[in-house]
């Protein structure tokens, strides 16, 4: 009774979710696994993540101080205008969609992250953020590469989409970069940051977005149940999902910042673009 009503309450964020379309949810999406298969693979999920998070955190190490960064505040005033508007309009249409249950994805959040990358002054957390992100960064390229489009119905909806997730993969993340500072990655050879991010990213997939889609019948960020065009598609979708993804992570951060770096070219006296920035002692 409780859980009804509970979920009555909160019928406005996710009452818009139309099962019918194939991989949104509903009665079919929550029992495509059994529980015992869904509860041992989060369990392991969840300890391997853990375990990743554990080994990286002893490797993870900040500058004693941060580098000043390029004085483009002009710059980082109107990408931050852009996405707040672009996100806010998004925002928009998940209310009157009534599903704003979806802001819970990775790239709503990392919309949310950057905005707070571009909004605060820089510092050493701004630095932990922004190098987290980094790795995050392949959720959007997904996104863009396979386009979930056919549920935005509403005028210019697809628009926004787009706009999105230009601004937080191909605008927002080079332009940071661009300004040296916090605004920087680790070294190549370095990869912890990366691990310690794989663990996070899923971790909450595996226990917020799936504990979510199964009580309100979601299908966030497929933890429920496979995409239809999921090349995995089958009851063991998950497990080659944890190895593709501990693949795709770091050799799309060392190509992504490998091509930023040719193209946003380091101070030639510290050599500062994205590489290791410890070597300098301040």
């Amino acid at each position: 009774m409780q859980v009804y009503v509970w979920k009555n309450m909160f019928d406005w964020a996710y009452a818009g979710v139309d099962p019918k379309f194939a991989g949104n949810g509903g009665p079919d999406c929550v029992n495509f696994l059994t529980p015992k298969q869904r509860t041992i693979e989060t369990v392991a999920i969840c300890l391997i993540s853990i375990l990743e998070m554990a080994i990286a955190w002893k490797h993870l190490k900040l500058p004693s101080h941060i580098p000043e960064e390029r004085n483009y505040r002009l710059g980082k005033r109107l990408l931050l205008v852009l996405l707040c508007l672009t996100f806010g309009i998004e925002i928009g249409y998940k209310f009157a969609t009534r599903t704003v249950i979806y802001l819970l994805n990775p790239c709503h959040v990392l919309s949310m992250v950057q905005i707070y990358l571009l909004a605060v002054p820089p510092s050493k957390t701004v630095l932990v953020v922004f190098r987290m992100q980094m790795t995050s960064l392949s959720c959007p390229l997904l996104a863009i590469l396979l386009p979930v489009v056919n549920t935005r119905l509403l005028p210019f909806e697809t628009v926004i989409y787009w706009l999105q997730h230009i601004l937080i993969y191909v605008v927002i993340p080079p332009y940071l970069l661009s300004l040296r500072g916090a605004y920087t990655t680790e070294s190549w050879g370095n990869l912890w940051w990366c691990l310690f991010t794989t663990g996070v990213l899923f971790l909450y997939h595996m226990i917020p977005l799936q504990l979510l889609g199964l009580v309100l019948e979601v299908n966030l960020n497929n933890m429920v149940c496979p995409a239809p065009t999921d090349p995995f598609y089958g009851p063991w979708y998950r497990l080659y999902a944890l190895v593709h993804q501990h693949m795709l992570l770091p050799i799309h951060l060392l190509i992504y910042t490998a091509i930023v770096k040719f193209i946003v070219p380091c101070d030639s006296l510290t050599n500062t673009c994205n590489g290791e920035i410890t070597k300098k002692q301040y």
